[in-house]
């Protein structure tokens, strides 16, 4: 079965973050969220993408530990390493983009919410020990940020707190999320307020449509008049720091390229005619995989977010030309059995579509078709 190559090793070196990456899948929670990837996500990823993420669904994730495991260890955290926590998002992005895009709002936000534990309100806060227990499913709404200033929320200063609008351009897992995290903008200010807070009448949500992770819940959510106490800040932070680190983390080649391209590189190896194609390019994808990781581990280790951010951006364009290459393989070697919605080649093909534009800065755009202006070929 096409799947199971998911298990497999690559050929990169021991000391390479990449073999680390693959030598967490002896970790407990790294081999049960395999066998529930392969066994039960992939399955019924085209279901899934037609009938949307199910609440079954996301409390299976919680019965494994997914919806906490980077808690501290006495709320329940698994206790995992980068290197681990890359392998769950390849193994889910893996067996089904709309999961992963649902728990990836929420996974990564649960660290960021820890720390407010250390800070004087965090502890008075009434969501943040039910998020650390895996008890709650968040949502985010952090990325309008970047089109301030006519398309961010707003943050005004009230007396003990502030008073957030606007409109959410996407919020993903909408009907199973209890809470949100938002950045909103104060700007008299030009400060970011990232609060945590309940999803409650204030907020009102317009299907998309998208034809593109169908599955993954994902709406345009407009907020009226939500209250934010001191008390539900995480952080506040000037405007300028905020897309300092962010044109950062978002040019990172993140793991939902590589396992989303290796569950397409797999089913391309189990066509007749397509062994050859998976073979030519599946060393490139796993050193397109290696130098990401390397680069990213060296900014985290070296604290300098502007580290070869060149490099790292073009890494990212290049695993995206190379999954648009290769869902594109994937229907060519199905010809028309690949056509129909039904067919695993569309759902991919969809699924390279969405990652193109998701979590994509000004920079990333202008990258992206900077890459499509230069690769117009010759005629002659």
């Amino acid at each position: 079965m096409p799947a199971q190559a998911a298990v497999e090793e690559t050929t990169a070196p021991a000391t390479t973050a990449a073999a680390a990456v693959d030598a967490a899948d002896e970790r407990p929670l790294v081999a049960h969220t395999k066998k529930y990837a392969l066994e039960k996500l992939a399955p019924a990823a085209l279901q899934t993408d037609r009938e949307r993420v199910s609440r079954d669904t996301i409390e299976d994730l919680r019965g494994l530990g997914l919806l906490n495991h980077l808690a501290p260890l006495e709320f329940g955290g698994a206790g995992l390493d980068r290197y681990a926590d890359r392998r769950l998002h390849e193994l889910l992005a893996y067996a089904d983009l709309n999961v992963w895009l649902i728990w990836a709002q929420h996974a990564p936000t649960v660290a960021r919410i820890a720390g407010a534990l250390n800070s004087e309100d965090g502890g008075s806060h009434p969501l943040v020990e039910p998020v650390l227990r895996g008890e709650l499913l968040i949502g985010a709404a952090l990325s309008d940020v970047r089109r301030y200033p006519t398309g961010n929320l707003t943050a005004r200063r009230s007396r003990d707190g502030w008073t957030v609008n606007g409109t959410v351009s996407w919020f993903s897992g909408w009907g199973l999320n209890e809470a949100a995290v938002l950045a909103a903008v104060d700007p008299e200010s030009e400060q970011v307020i990232l609060a945590l807070v309940p999803i409650d009448e204030h907020y009102r949500a317009t299907p998309l449509a998208l034809q593109a992770l169908s599955g993954s819940r994902t709406e345009r959510v407009r907020i009226l008049d939500v209250v934010v106490p001191d008390a539900y800040a995480l952080a506040v932070k000037p405007l300028a720091e905020w897309q300092h680190s962010d044109n950062s983390t978002a040019g990172n080649a993140g793991s939902q390229f590589f396992g989303l391209g290796r569950r397409i590189l797999d089913e391309i190896a189990g066509e007749p005619h397509g062994t050859g194609v998976a073979e030519a390019w599946l060393p490139y994808l796993q050193g397109l995989r290696a130098r990401a990781y390397e680069l990213a581990d060296a900014v985290l280790d070296g604290g300098d977010p502007d580290a070869s951010l060149s490099e790292r951006l073009s890494l990212k364009v290049r695993a995206g030309e190379a999954l648009t290459t290769l869902s594109r393989a994937l229907v060519v070697a199905r010809a028309g059995r690949g056509l129909p919605a039904d067919n695993t080649a569309q759902l991919h093909a969809r699924s390279v579509l969405f990652l193109q534009v998701q979590g994509q800065t000004r920079a990333e755009r202008t990258a992206q078709l900077d890459a499509i202006a230069n690769s117009v070929p010759r005629l002659a």
